[in-house]
């Protein structure tokens, strides 16, 4: 199987290349992992311009012998390149497996939106720098392999769901690029907010038009949470809950989710 890995968003992580390599070739010797020149690309904060990026994901996307795309990093900047890559896309793109999270968020949303390929939130090449991180990037290798189901994000329970960093989902509403989730389990997590940005956010998807009808919303890892002042004094469950009850839809609970080594996999759709 033939995974081609770029980076949509910021400047690339490098030095995760030699490690996910390495891991791929010993637990997953069927993968073939191409790394696009791309990921060494560097233009400000981003991995090179938009216009090399969008380049860089047509490339693989639009070619037929590469089975899946993984993305390296997130950060900031995919969404600077939807308009660029989404009218583009031929068959060959329709055929695979695109797997990231985080800003990627974009991307696997617009592409959803379209029935373009088989979007998945799941961990990103570079999180095999983190503790434990072959674990942690197993459970997208093995999806986009083997369909193993271990690595799934546990509270699945067959109704159609999707994965979003609420940032990213926040700023979908309102445009052309945010798929329709009606009927879906919406499962969130976000990073580096204050609780007072956390509840506007949830202001916000309670009050979106597009969001009408979902199934029920899940909540994953809140994680490197920007102390507020002042304190802010509700827990996040509760803060979701009430805005549940606000869209008039059941909170459902946790999910293993997020910018974390536990972060699970979620094929948009039905697994």
């Amino acid at each position: 199987m033939k995974i081609g890995v770029l980076a949509a968003s910021s400047i690339a992580s490098a030095d995760a290349i030699a490690p996910v390599s390495a891991f791929a070739a010993v637990a997953y010797p069927e993968v073939d992992l191409q790394f696009h020149p791309q990921v060494s690309a560097k233009a400000g904060h981003f991995a090179g311009t938009d216009e090399m990026r969008a380049d860089a994901f047509l490339e693989f996307a639009n070619d037929p012998g590469i089975d899946a795309i993984w993305f390296l990093r997130g950060g900031y900047g995919s969404n600077r390149l939807l308009a660029r890559v989404m009218p583009r896309l031929g068959a060959a793109a329709r055929n695979k497996t695109y797997l990231g999270y985080s800003d990627v968020g974009f991307l696997l949303g617009a592409l959803y939106a379209r029935r373009i390929g088989r979007p998945v939130h799941g961990p990103m090449a570079s999180d095999v720098r983190r503790r434990d991180g072959d674990q942690t990037v197993a459970r997208s290798l093995g999806w986009m392999a083997r369909r193993e189901r271990v690595g799934l994000e546990p509270g699945l329970d067959g109704r159609p769901a999707a994965a979003f960093n609420l940032s990213i989902l926040t700023a979908m509403i309102g445009t052309p690029w945010l798929p329709d989730l009606a009927d879906h389990v919406l499962l969130i997590e976000d990073v580096g907010e204050p609780m007072y940005r956390f509840d506007r956010m949830l202001w916000q998807l309670a009050n979106a038009p597009q969001l009408k009808g979902i199934a029920g919303i899940r909540m994953g890892a809140l994680t490197d949470v920007v102390p507020n002042d002042p304190p802010w004094g509700e827990e996040p469950d509760a803060m979701v809950r009430r805005w549940c009850g606000e869209m008039g839809v059941p909170y459902l609970g946790r999910a293993e989710i997020g910018h974390t080594q536990s972060n699970r996999v979620v094929p948009f759709g039905i697994a």
